[in-house]
């Protein structure tokens, strides 16, 4: 197959992968910009390469000329999450979405992999708009922890160094630790609220803070300077202090004092 013939092939599913991550990416921002906790803590993508294509294809028996079909994760999504109970919201958001869908599930976290490892796996097909009309593949999307992704990491660099033959110590070594990200995962999940409650009051902080701040910068525009360096004195007190409930008042009240310099309009 020539060069040229194999990047036309992979471009639909490099712009599959864009279009995924933008989404997944966005889906992160709307939760954010709403004041409330996201599932989904990082997303990456890639396309497989030639070489890992052309591998698969041998190890499995696969014709080229039916590769498209019979190799499913030519496109990948990486969703990571920070605990396990986000994994199945995330699975359930995907299964509502109308531009893609569902074809298979494998949970690998309910029934871990005898090396330990540990994945919730979709393959979903996603149609993409390119230069000779609509096309529709498949991707798979891999949902995990990001102690599980620590993990998977270490164990796939580990198995492509050995080539599959990996020393039983060193195996063992492997296996042990992913017993010990299982334990991770379930402390991580039994102090949840707290860790929620500490990342909530972190994100709710450094927008109020942006808010302020862009007031004090366009009131500099439009105000007196000596009333908005007051302002700003009066700001960094009560940043100081880190007491919430005051930083939202000194909000509030900001908000008004733009509103009147008609200051919030401006860029």
């Amino acid at each position: 197959m020539e060069i040229q013939l194999w990047r036309e092939i992979l471009e639909p599913y490099a712009l599959a992968v864009d279009e995924m991550s933008v989404k997944f990416n966005h889906i992160i921002e709307s939760y954010r910009k709403a004041g409330m906790y996201s599932p989904i803590e990082q997303v990456t993508g890639r396309v497989k390469t030639i070489s890992s294509i052309l591998e698969k294809a041998q190890k499995k028996n696969i014709p080229l000329e039916s590769m498209e079909k019979s190799i499913e994760d030519i496109a990948g999504i990486r969703i990571i999450c920070q605990f396990i109970d986000d994994i199945y919201k995330v699975v359930d958001l995907i299964r509502n979405r109308t531009d893609m869908q569902i074809i298979s599930e494998k949970d690998y976290i309910t029934h871990k992999k005898s090396s330990g490892y540990r994945s919730y796996h979709l393959i979903v097909t996603y149609t993409v708009e390119t230069l000779y009309g609509p096309k529709t593949i498949h991707a798979e999307i891999q949902i995990r922890t990001l102690a599980m992704n620590f993990w998977a990491t270490i164990e796939h660099s580990l198995q492509y160094k050995y080539k599959q033959n990996m020393p039983d110590v060193l195996r063992k070594r492997l296996h042990n630790a992913a017993d010990a990200i299982v334990v991770l995962d379930d402390e991580m999940s039994s102090v949840r609220g707290e860790i929620m409650d500490a990342q909530n009051s972190f994100n709710i902080r450094a927008n109020i803070v942006a808010d302020i701040l862009t007031n004090i910068q366009n009131l500099y525009k439009v105000a007196n300077k000596r009333e908005v360096v007051k302002i700003q004195d009066e700001f960094f007190r009560i940043y100081e202090s880190e007491d919430l409930k005051q930083l939202e008042r000194f909000n509030k009240e900001l908000d008004i004092i733009s509103e009147g310099y008609r200051a919030q309009s401006l860029r």
